[in-house]
């Protein structure tokens, strides 16, 4: 019998040289073991595979109950003869092999591993548990390494389909694999494929308050834009705020003022309309003469407040210009009256 859970198939060997070039075909039957022990009814045979040139016979789609206890028979039909019937008696529930859990998978449980395992199936997809009550598993693990004379393994028993490995080391990669059990009749299936996974590491609380340090730090650098510390820039940061407008301004004209020489005093100058705010008056009086602001003042006009200024033109005329006529003012010399282009000339008889 091949078994596995609750799929049985019968097979069997057989000798070509007794049918010598005849077809052989094979009939299987199956009864229930306590039917041929009644005496008060005649047993009837189920016939389950009729002539056929297979060497095996499924027994699977039977549903046979697994405490039940069957006798199986076959036989050889070649040429219009058959042979004897080879008996055979079969329980599941001792006979049959258990297999290994249908799936097992790892989870990472801080610095432990949880492991997951989904119980043996049936031919209807049912869990054997629900028929081996008493099934468990050994759970074997050990550390992977490249060495394997350094391989240790562990072993775990449990019937629980959730097990936690304990006791591991963090950040260590570590391989499972599990084995079905019966203890009634001694069954031990095979062992899944190893399965490896990497444990993973506590954050211990110093870990924490460093990382929290310096995220505050780092914070408190991008958001004091008033400290003499570097900052950062980060993309959000209105980088632009940081640097007011530049304006180049051209060097100021200097104006100049010159002592005029008497020869050009002798004649005032012509082209001075009647409407101007300066007078004529008679000079024979007397042969000095000099050049005096009229209206008493010694000052320089200032510029029009009517005249428009905008922009970076009249920021460079302003301040700068008047700085530059006053530092003229003070620079130490003869003391002459300026010369103003829009004002008339009155000399004085002294």
């Amino acid at each position: 019998m091949i078994t596995l859970n609750t799929n049985y198939t019968l097979s069997w060997d057989w000798d070509q040289s007794h049918a010598e070039s005849h077809a052989v075909t094979f009939t299987t039957q199956y009864i229930g073991k306590f039917k041929l022990n009644s005496k008060k009814m005649n047993p009837k045979w189920y016939t389950v595979c009729e002539e056929t040139s297979h060497r095996s016979c499924d027994l699977t789609a039977l549903d046979l109950l697994y405490l039940g206890i069957f006798m199986l028979r076959v036989r050889a039909n070649a040429n219009g003869s058959h042979s004897k019937w080879v008996l055979l008696e079969f329980c599941p529930d001792k006979d049959a092999a258990v297999g290994p859990p249908a799936k097992v998978n790892l989870t990472p449980a801080g610095s432990d591993l949880d492991v997951f395992i989904t119980d043996p199936l049936t031919s209807a997809n049912t869990p054997m548990t629900e028929i081996l009550s008493k099934m468990y598993y050994h759970i074997l693990y050990w550390e992977r390494s490249a060495d394997s004379k350094a391989l240790r393994p562990q072993m775990l028993s449990s019937s629980a389909n959730l097990v936690t490995l304990p006791s591991l080391k963090s950040w260590t990669w570590y391989c499972v694999s599990v084995q079905s059990r019966y203890d009634f009749y001694n069954k031990s299936s095979s062992f899944t494929a190893p399965q490896c996974m990497q444990t993973e590491g506590r954050i211990t609380s110093v870990s924490l308050l460093c990382s929290s340090s310096i995220w505050y730090y780092l914070q408190y650098l991008c958001d004091s834009p008033g400290s003499d510390i570097p900052r950062l820039l980060t993309p959000g940061s209105e980088s632009d705020l940081l640097f007011e407008n530049v304006i180049i301004c051209a060097e100021p004209a200097v104006l100049e003022i010159h002592n005029l020489p008497p020869e050009a005093l002798a004649s005032p100058p012509s082209g001075l309309d009647s409407s101007g705010r300066h007078s004529r008056q008679d000079s024979s009086s007397s042969g000095d003469s000099g050049v005096y602001s009229a209206g008493g003042s010694s000052n320089l006009r200032q510029p029009s407040s009517s005249q428009p200024s905008t922009g970076a033109e009249g920021f460079c005329k302003g301040p700068f210009y008047l700085e530059q006529v006053k530092m003229q003012e003070m620079t130490p010399g003869p003391k002459t009256q300026p010369l103003i282009a829009d004002e008339g000339i009155v000399d004085m008889c002294v």
